[in-house]
């Protein structure tokens, strides 16, 4: 939902406008999320080094074909998604910056979902924020991307879901920079049961 607006985040406290403009392949999304999360990559200046180095790497990285990943790392050197740390023994390491760490994770918060669960445990999941008005972007956004991945707003800032979701919900407020004003639990009953329960197809 995010790849049509500029999106509003919160970054170390800074404030961040990340465009609408996205890397769109999917195996360029699986390279840098790869690269966030330190799966180590490295290139060496030697033709014949560099296809020793191909097959000595990770599984992760022998599935992608060669040519397309040098090109991918070449663009996103370009684009400061990623730097090169030159190394004594003639190789290179690639490592993400942090404008890339930010880039993969909102390749994560676009594709975050809630499973479902073969057989509902009877729980509402019930997360509520009260957030200030000078975070009102981060605010609106919160509230789209609640919705988005399946929530239902029982009344103003207060959302319910019908199944475990709780690592969802925390990355999501760690990733607006929210928890502090973001409460979450759980609950048995609520007044309008029967109502929620045909919303989420619970029948």
């Amino acid at each position: 939902m995010f790849q049509n607006h500029a999106v509003v985040v919160f970054w170390n406290n800074h404030k961040i406008l990340m465009k609408s403009k996205n890397i769109r392949s999917p195996l360029k999304r699986k390279i840098l999320l790869l690269l966030g999360a330190g799966v180590a990559l490295g290139l060496a200046n030697n033709p014949r080094s560099q296809k020793h180095v191909f097959k000595t790497l990770k599984r992760e990285w022998r599935n992608i074909n060669k040519r397309y990943l040098y090109k991918a790392i070449t663009e996103f050197k370009q684009k400061r998604l990623v730097d090169f740390i030159e190394q004594e023994d003639g190789f290179t390491k690639i490592i993400i910056t942090e404008k890339g760490k930010l880039k993969a994770l909102k390749f994560k918060i676009d594709v975050i979902k809630i499973p479902r669960p073969l057989v509902w445990d009877k729980k509402w999941r019930m997360i509520m924020f009260d957030i200030p008005e000078k975070r009102r972007s981060a605010r609106n956004v919160l509230r789209e991307k609640l919705k988005d991945i399946g929530f239902k707003e029982i009344q103003k800032s207060v959302f319910v879901h019908p199944y475990p979701c709780f690592d969802e919900i925390n990355f999501v407020t760690e990733y607006f920079q929210l928890r502090k004003f973001v409460r979450f639990g759980e609950m048995v009953n609520l007044s309008n049961e029967e109502e929620l329960k045909l919303k989420f197809k619970l029948y």
